[in-house]
C-alpha cells in the first residue's frame, strides 16, 4: 500500500513566502510541548518534590513563596541551562550535517567539543582554575577552545570550497590530536585537578548558577537569530553548489557564516554544561525521520535537543543510581545511534 503524499501549499505575506506543512507544524508543535512537560517534570523533582500544577503555577508567578524559592533559585538555573544548551547542540548538529551532507557531521566528530575539552582541562590543570577559572574563566575557556578549532578544522578543509568528506576527514584527525592533548594533560596534572577535569568531561548540569544562565542564553539567541535570518539560504545549497550559485546564493559566504554559527553555538553549550556527548548528532537525524525530511530541520532539532538533554538529567538523577552526569546517559543513548548511522552508511555504499 502506497502513503498518499503530504499536502503542501504556499503561503505568501507581503514579501515573505514559505510552504505550509501540516504534518512538519504538528510533529514540532508536539515536541515543543513534550519539551516543556520534561523541562516541568525535571523541575518538580528532587529532595522536596513539588507536584507539577505548583511548578506551572509558580512558572507563571501565581506559586507559593517555598515553591518559588525550591523552583527558582535551586532548581531552575540546571533545568534552563540544560534547555539552551540541548538546543545549541541541536541547531549546531543540524548546521553541521546540512553544510557537510553527511548524517555523521557534528561538533563531536568535528573536534570542536575536543578543542573546547583540552581547552578547559588545560585551565584546570594548569592552576588557572581557581586564579581565572572562577564564575567565568572555565566556560570562556571551553568556548574560545572551541571557537579556535572550528577555524583550524575550517581552514584546513577549504580548497575552493568545503567538501564534505574531506571535512568528516580532517575533523575526525583534529579530534584525536585533542582527545591526546586532553589526556596528556590530565596525566601530568595533580590527582585533585584530576578529579575536577574529568568531572566537567563527562558534562554535567550540577551547581548551575544564574549567571551561567544569562550569559548562555543571550549568547545563544543572538546566534539563533543569525541562523534563522540566512537559513533560507541554505535550502538550495542541498540541490548544490551549481544549483545554489545559479538562484544567486553566495553559497561560500553563507557556508561560513552558518558553520561558525553552528561552531559558536557548540561552544556556547560546552562551556555551558561541559562537553555533553551525541546530542548534537542524535538529535537532527532523529527530527529528519519524525519529520520525513530529506534534511535535518533546524527548529525541531533544537526542541528535539533540549528535549533529550533535559530528560537524559532526568532519567540520571531519579532512576540511574549514584545521580550520574548526563553526559554518561548521552553516551549510552548516543553510542549505539552511531554505530547504527555507520552500518546504514555501509549498507548503502555497498550497494
Amino acid at each position: 500500500m502506497i502513503n498518499a503524499p503530504e499536502m503542501h501549499r504556499g503561503v505568501r505575506v507581503g514579501g515573505w513566502s514559505w510552504v505550509w506543512r501540516p504534518w512538519v507544524v504538528l510533529v514540532t508543535v508536539v515536541l515543543a510541548a513534550l519539551t516543556f512537560l520534561i523541562f516541568c517534570v525535571s523541575i518538580s523533582i528532587g529532595d522536596f518534590t513539588i507536584e507539577l500544577p505548583a511548578v506551572v503555577r509558580t512558572l507563571f508567578g501565581q506559586g507559593e513563596r517555598v515553591d518559588e524559592f525550591v523552583i527558582m533559585d535551586l532548581r531552575m538555573p540546571r533545568a534552563l541551562v540544560g534547555l539552551i544548551a540541548g538546543v545549541s547542540l541541536g541547531i549546531s548538529g543540524a548546521l553541521t550535517q546540512s553544510i557537510a551532507r553527511n548524517a555523521l557531521a557534528s561538533p563531536d566528530v568535528l573536534g570542536i567539543t575536543g578543542g573546547a575539552s583540552a581547552t578547559a582541562v588545560f585551565i584546570v590543570t594548569a592552576g588557572g582554575g581557581t586564579a581565572i577559572g572562577g564564575a567565568m574563566g572555565l566556560p570562556a575557556a571551553a568556548l574560545t577552545g572551541g571557537l579556535l578549532t572550528g577555524l583550524l578544522v575550517y581552514f584546513m578543509t577549504w580548497k575552493k570550497g568545503i567538501d564534505g568528506f574531506r571535512l568528516i576527514l580532517i575533523g575526525v584527525s583534529v579530534s584525536a590530536v585533542m582527545q591526546a592533548l586532553t589526556t596528556w594533560l590530565l596525566v601530568l596534572a595533580d590527582i585533585r585537578d584530576v578529579a575536577r577535569a574529568q568531572r566537567w568531561l563527562v558534562g554535567s548540569l550540577d551547581s548551575r548558577r544564574w549567571t551561567e544562565v544569562w550569559t548562555t542564553l543571550w549568547v545563544t539567541i543572538a546566534l539563533v537569530v543569525v541562523v534563522m535570518v540566512i537559513a533560507f539560504q541554505l535550502q538550495p545549497m542541498h540541490f548544490g553548489d551549481d544549483v545554489a550559485a545559479g538562484l544567486g546564493v553566495r553559497y561560500s559566504a553563507v557556508r561560513a557564516v552558518l558553520l561558525l554559527c553552528a561552531v559558536l553555538l557548540a561552544g556556547v553549550a560546552v562551556s555551558a554544561a561541559g562537553p555533553v556527548p551525541f546530542v548534537a548528532l542524535v538529535a537532527p537525524q532523529i527530527t529528519m525521520r519524525l519529520l520525513r525530511s530529506p534534511v535535518p530541520p533546524l527548529l525541531a532539532s533544537g526542541l528535539f535537543g533540549a528535549l533529550l538533554l533535559i530528560g537524559s538529567d532526568l532519567l540520571a538523577r531519579s532512576v540511574l543510581p549514584n545521580d550520574l552526569p548526563v553526559g554518561v546517559v548521552t553516551a549510552i543513548i548516543g553510542g549505539p545511534f552511531l554505530v547504527y548511522l555507520l552500518v546504514r552508511a555501509n549498507v548503502k555504499r555497498a550497494a
